[in-house]
């Protein structure tokens, strides 16, 4: 029996600090390439700097169905501001990603989702 007027606890995303642009795009992508719906989130931290993240659930920890976890970057040089997709393409010449207003064939395109605040179980304490 559910009880009533308690409120449940969400404990909040883990977040986990990547160290390039190039490494959250790369997971992104993975999960885009599995038909896993994907996207970036852009947001302004407390402190000003542009946020780039991704939101996965880290599945059968132990006795927990699965943990939020929030990858994420900064991109204090504004690299990703006016875009609204990030273009990935790896071929024989390596691996190219690239910020665009638009799709491209033959690239996977993660869209940039701008959002104005966050759901309290996602702000992290440690992003700047």
């Amino acid at each position: 029996m559910a009880s009533e007027g308690r409120k449940h606890e969400i404990a909040p995303a883990v977040a986990v600090r990547l160290s390039s642009i190039s490494d959250l795009v790369r997971m992104a992508s993975s999960a885009a390439m599995a038909m896993q719906p994907t996207y970036i989130i852009r947001f302004r931290s407390p402190s000003g700097r542009t946020v780039l993240g991704f939101l996965a659930v880290f599945r059968d920890y132990y006795n927990y169905y699965g943990i939020p976890m929030f990858y994420y970057v900064y991109d204090d040089n504004d690299t990703f501001r006016d875009a609204n997709y990030i273009l990935v393409k790896v071929d024989e010449n390596g691996e190219r990603i690239e910020p665009s207003k638009t799709t491209r064939p033959g690239y996977i395109a993660i869209p940039i989702i701008n959002v104005s605040s966050l759901p309290q179980f996602l702000v992290p304490p440690d992003i700047e």
